[in-house]
Formats: C-alpha cells, structure tokens, sequence
C-alpha cells in the first residue's frame, strides 16, 4: 500500500485507508502462509472463535471487522509483529 498524504485522505471516509490495510494484511499473511478462509476458520477455532470460512470471507472482503478480529487472525495465522504502514 502506497503512502498517500493527508489531502489525499480528504476525499474518503477518515477509516477506509485502515479498513483497506486491515484487509491487507490479512489477505496478505493469508497468500504468505497458503493459507484458505476455512484454514484461517480451523485456526481461529483454537480461540474459541467459531465462523465458517464463508462468513470469514465476507468479513474480510467487506472490510468490516473489529481490531479484537483482526488481532486473532494475525495471532491465529502466528504473526508476531505487524508494519502499520
């Protein structure tokens, strides 16, 4: 993802470049790891979290989810540290 400036920032909605990048590297440590939405499901069930690949898949490609989601996906897939930018 290309560093954009402030005024670039002024044309969309103030979290979409954070939604675009919570996607990001999800998807990313995903194609890293071959890695499909129901392997990300079998992971994330170690965390007691239960979601079908499918509702994962929406989830993500929505680019709707909360910090407490995107944390146990990183931590599911054992990511240890993340670039913010």
């Amino acid at each position: 993802m290309g560093a954009m400036s402030p005024e670039d920032h002024m044309q969309e909605p103030p979290y979409a470049q954070w939604e675009d990048r919570a996607r990001e590297l999800v998807v990313s440590t995903m194609v890293q790891r071959d890695l499909s939405y129901k392997d990300l499901a079998r992971l994330l069930e170690s965390y007691g979290i239960e979601e079908s690949a499918d509702q994962i898949n929406r989830k993500i490609n929505r680019k709707r989810f909360s910090a407490a989601f995107l944390l146990a996906c990183l931590a599911a897939m054992e990511v240890e540290t993340v670039p913010v930018f």
